[in-house]
C-alpha cells in the first residue's frame, strides 16, 4: 500500500526532519535486506513524506556500507516517486564557498566497491543516465532554495568518490582540471538505482568546505564538516518544506519511463525468483 510519493534521504547531520505530523516508523523488508534504518512517515506541510537517515540514526554506516538498494527498493515500496536527497559536499572552484547550496546535474563516477544496479542473477538492463539527475525535481529544489535566501548554485559537475578517506590533494587538483564543482561520497549508487526504480532524484548539496586544494584554507577535516553541517542543516530543512509543497502531482520528466525498452533479457529467460524480486520495479514491462 502506498505510503507518500515524496522520499527524502538524510546525509550527515540530516537523521530526522522536525514537523513531520502524523508521523509512524515503517520497517521494510527488500529482496535486498534491511534499509539503513526504519523509514518515518508523515505529513510535512500536509504533503506526505518518507524519511530515511542514509547512514542510520548515529551515522552508523560508512558510504560504502550504506544499503543503497534495500534504501531505493524500500522507498518505492511505499509509493515513493520522487526523492530528495541531502549530502554535505567539498567544494573544487573558488567560487562555490563553504555553507552554500549547490543543486548538482552531472557526475563523474570515481565509486569502486559498490552494487549500483538492480539488474544482476539473471537479467541484464541498460538505462539511458545522460541526466544523472532529474531536471523538474532539481529546477523545484533551486527555486525553492532560492526563496529561501541561501546562495545557490544551479547546476555543477559532481565527483562522487569512494571514500571514507577524504581526497588527496593530486586527487583534487586532478578533479578539477577535469572541471567538477564538488565531491562527495553519497550520490552514487542512489541516483543510479533511483532512476531504474523510475523514480526522480535530485540533491540539495551542502557545502562544507574546499576540499584539500584550496592551501590558504584549512584542508578538510570530520571536525570540519560537521560543523559547517550543523551551520547548514535548518536551511536544507527549509527547502524541502517549501520543495514538497510545490512540486506538481503529476510527473513529466525523463524519470517517468525510464525503464521502457531498457531489458535486454528475454523475459521467458528471467529466473521466476528474480522476476518476483524485482516485480515492483520492472512488473509494469515484464510479466
Amino acid at each position: 500500500m502506498a505510503e507518500a510519493k515524496i522520499g527524502v534521504i538524510g546525509g550527515t547531520g540530516l537523521y530526522q526532519i522536525e514537523g513531520l505530523t502524523d508521523a509512524r516508523e515503517i520497517k521494510v523488508k527488500t529482496p535486498f535486506g534491511d534499509p539503513s534504518d526504519a523509514i518515518t512517515v508523515g505529513k510535512l506541510e500536509e504533503v506526505e513524506v518518507a524519511f530515511l537517515p542514509r547512514h542510520g540514526r548515529g551515522h552508523r554506516l560508512s558510504p560504502t556500507e550504506v544499503p543503497s538498494r534495500a534504501n531505493i527498493y524500500a522507498l518505492k515500496s511505499l509509493g515513493v516517486e520522487r526523492i530528495i536527497a541531502v549530502a554535505g559536499v567539498g567544494s573544487l572552484k573558488e567560487k562555490i564557498k563553504p555553507m552554500d547550496i549547490v543543486i548538482p546535474d552531472q557526475i563523474i563516477d570515481r565509486t569502486r566497491n559498490r552494487v549500483n544496479t538492480f539488474f544482476s542473477g539473471g537479467i541484464v538492463g541498460h538505462i539511458a543516465f545522460a541526466e544523472p539527475f532529474c531536471p523538474v525535481l532539481s529546477d523545484i529544489l533551486y527555486e525553492s532554495a532560492h526563496e529561501t535566501g541561501v546562495r545557490v548554485h544551479d547546476g555543477g559537475t559532481c565527483i562522487i568518490m569512494e571514500g571514507p578517506q577524504f581526497s588527496t590533494r593530486a586527487e583534487s587538483e586532478l578533479y578539477r582540471s577535469w572541471g567538477a564543482d564538488i565531491i562527495f561520497m553519497t550520490g552514487l549508487p542512489e541516483a543510479k538505482l533511483a532512476r531504474e526504480a523510475e523514480i526522480c532524484y535530485a540533491t540539495i548539496a551542502i557545502v562544507t568546505d574546499y576540499d584539500c586544494w584550496n592551501e590558504t584554507v584549512e584542508s578538510v577535516s570530520t571536525e570540519m564538516v560537521i560543523l559547517n553541517l550543523q551551520k547548514s542543516v535548518g536551511t536544507a530543512k527549509k527547502i524541502i518544506k517549501l520543495a514538497v509543497t510545490n512540486l506538481s502531482r503529476k510527473r513529466d520528466c525523463i524519470c517517468t519511463t525510464a525503464l521502457k525498452n531498457c531489458i535486454a533479457t528475454s523475459p521467458e529467460l528471467i529466473p521466476e525468483q528474480v522476476k518476483k524480486d524485482l516485480n515492483l520495479i520492472i512488473g509494469k514491462y515484464i510479466k
